[in-house]
């Protein structure tokens, strides 16, 4: 089931949906017309999104397919990420995909256009009002979507952060890709490397609220204080998970401190933009850049020199192991609390940490020797 809403010009709601019969469109409405939502613009000229389950054929999550498992209970799991549009959240949620068709489950994915909790929390919403089984979420504010999940916790479904979480309190369970003093870390050691342990950095993320990249980022900024004393921070941009926005920032960062050594990005969209920028600017070789990205994005610019070295985890793995959680809950196999251990199919089974956390793995750094190797 994948669909969108849209105000016509006429100011008539109207539904674009494939959904498999009348009894699933006559559902969707009434939850629609319930929660009183009106989700995106159409128009003659507006751009239409692509389909929000497709994602681009060269980004194949890292996940071998496992033998399907006997199910039980509502296996409808829905992915929400911060925002369509964003090739992290096209592997991460492809994953989810993979393992949802392993255990036969329903797959489905909704997400804003742009990155924002009053963007994420109508989505929410509906799918409370459809009683999906599970939400897995990438949270784009700690606190503002709370009482949409909590409310929908209440009616029964499963709520699974991942990438980003919310409070505690509002999920169920938070898949985290590796640990915040590890990615930090990673960073920073790469950026000392390359700038000789000296010099102005800055920073460029996602969105402006994202705990998880802050977070990073505060850490980062400890450990620089901490560890490397002649290095200096001068600012910190924010993207927006939009490619143009983060381009415009790396620019004007890079207009703004004409003796910047260095730029951080621990978001894909904003690393990407940064290696595009740097690519033909007088400023390559010049202005370091590293953070996380995708190998497939980052690949013209590491072989060209324009970066050299970055990190991340398999975001495919990421959302896949998501999806596992989410039926591990579902079914009553676990409950979040620490010491509840799951199937993950085929990336084995795995414990629940303190505070309902469960741990994917350490990041890989990617260079101009193993780039060519992975294929996300």
């Amino acid at each position: 089931m994948s669909y969108h809403l849209c105000l016509e010009d006429e100011g008539k709601m109207k539904l674009h949906q494939s959904l498999n019969g009348r009894a699933g469109t006559r559902r969707l409405m009434i939850a629609v017309v319930a929660a009183g939502l009106v989700v995106g613009a159409c128009s003659s000229t507006a751009a239409t999104p692509a389909p929000a389950t497709t994602a681009p054929a060269a980004s194949t999550p890292a996940v071998e397919p496992a033998t399907a498992a006997p199910t039980t209970g509502n296996l409808s799991v829905t992915f929400v990420p911060k925002n369509l549009g964003n090739p992290y959240f096209d592997v991460s949620d492809k994953g989810g995909e993979i393992a949802v068709k392993e255990f036969g489950g329903t797959y489905d994915r909704v997400a804003p256009t742009a990155a924002s909790p009053s963007g994420q929390v109508p989505f929410i919403n509906t799918l409370m009002q459809l009683g999906v089984g599970a939400i897995v979420l990438s949270a784009t504010d700690p606190v503002a979507l709370c009482d949409s999940l909590n409310a929908a916790r209440a009616a029964g479904v499963k709520v699974v952060t991942y990438d980003s979480d919310t409070n505690k309190e509002c999920r169920d369970i938070f898949v985290l890709q590796a640990t915040a003093e590890g990615i930090a870390k990673a960073q920073v050691d790469i950026i000392a490397k390359q700038i000789g342990d000296a010099g102005e950095i800055a920073f460029c993320s996602g969105v402006a609220n994202a705990p998880t990249q802050n977070g990073w980022i505060d850490l980062m900024k400890k450990d620089i204080a901490d560890n490397h004393p002649n290095i200096t921070v001068v600012d910190t941009v924010y993207g927006d998970d939009v490619d143009q926005t983060a381009l415009d920032k790396v620019a004007g960062l890079v207009q703004a401190y004409p003796n910047l050594k260095g730029i951080v990005a621990p978001d894909t969209v904003c690393i990407a933009a940064g290696g595009r920028y740097l690519q033909t600017s007088e400023k390559k070789g010049k202005i370091a850049l590293t953070g996380l990205g995708l190998p497939l994005q980052m690949k013209p610019y590491v072989l060209d020199g324009t970066v050299q070295e970055f990190a991340l985890w398999d975001p495919g793995q990421l959302g896949y192991l998501a999806s596992w959680a989410s039926k591990a809950l579902i079914e009553g196999a676990i409950t979040g609390k620490e010491g509840d251990k799951f199937d993950a199919g085929s990336l084995g089974s795995y414990e629940v940490g303190a505070d309902g956390v469960v741990l994917l793995g350490p990041p890989t750094v990617f260079d101009k020797d193993n780039i060519e190797d992975f294929n996300f």
